[in-house]
């Protein structure tokens, strides 16, 4: 295995990054978790961001959205440098990132879910009322914009599948504003036809010109949707490719650990 990054073909880089990060790095004491990562991402683009547990992939997205703060290197939007200090700046900034645990209240209806925290109100002073019909046109119309079809806006959150969980935050992510998604695992715990249902949430979203980072472990998930491909090890970026140079069985190989897999393979089968 080279240390050396594969870099993706210049072909697709003619639209300028929205974020990008430059010689990235994260210590936790004396321990390495993210070494010099770079890269870019690009609006209306699924970014895969893939490897092996303790790659280094939840530390490199929770720097991206203000959880983490590096230890060294320099974060860009839109060419300028920034520092998030917090995910709420970070969302600010159009950096959204949503979890597996998708922090839905799960006794609340699905509008109330959907503007948790940034309330529509109608009136004045001391009677300003919660706008409920806006809020319950308006993600209407998002989910609508996605596709999405949820049903009565009154249901509890808890009724929904785990797919239509997903659909819920992404589109409440769209709506406010995400101008780059990181999605953690969203198919994770989720059957054939649900996990099929948020990819294609996925593309759409990109579609829309937004700036998705997917991270997953499946090999068939990563290759259905994305554009290029993030491969983590051992906290470097190993990998930077284009879909069009990988085919699914390459791709699952990468995440397996490529060559580490074959000097495996070799030391068992001459044990």
């Amino acid at each position: 295995m080279t240390n050396e990054t594969t870099q993706a073909p210049d072909a697709g880089d003619a639209e300028p990054p929205v974020l990008e990060v430059r010689g990235l790095s994260k210590r936790f004491g004396s321990v390495l978790a993210l070494d010099d990562v770079n890269v870019s991402l690009r609006a209306g683009e699924v970014s895969c961001v893939v490897g092996d547990n303790g790659a280094g992939k939840s530390v490199f997205i929770k720097m991206l959205c203000g959880l983490i703060s590096p230890s060294t290197g320099q974060i860009l939007l839109d060419g300028k440098e920034t520092e998030f200090s917090s995910p709420r700046q970070a969302r600010s900034q159009g950096i959204v990132a949503v979890y597996q645990d998708l922090a839905l209240a799960p006794l609340m209806s699905l509008w109330r879910n959907f503007f948790m925290g940034a309330e529509p109100v109608k009136g004045w002073g001391i009677f300003q009322r919660f706008d409920v019909a806006y809020a319950k046109q308006a993600m209407q119309t998002e989910l609508e914009k996605l596709g999405v079809d949820l049903g009565d806006p009154d249901r509890a959150a808890h009724t929904l599948s785990g797919g239509e969980r997903q659909g819920l935050a992404i589109a409440r992510a769209l709506y406010y504003g995400a101008r780059v998604l990181i999605l953690d695992e969203p198919t994770s715990a989720l059957g054939v036809r649900q996990s099929g249902a948020v990819l294609r949430l996925i593309r759409r979203a990109a579609q829309r010109g937004t700036a998705v980072v997917l991270v997953t472990p499946k090999p068939q998930h990563a290759f259905w949707v994305g554009d290029r491909f993030l491969v983590f090890q051992r906290g470097r970026l190993v990998e930077d490719r284009r879909s069009e140079t990988l085919t699914l069985e390459s791709l699952a190989y990468l995440m397996a650990g490529g060559a580490e897999v074959e000097e495996l393979e070799t030391a068992i089968a001459t044990a």
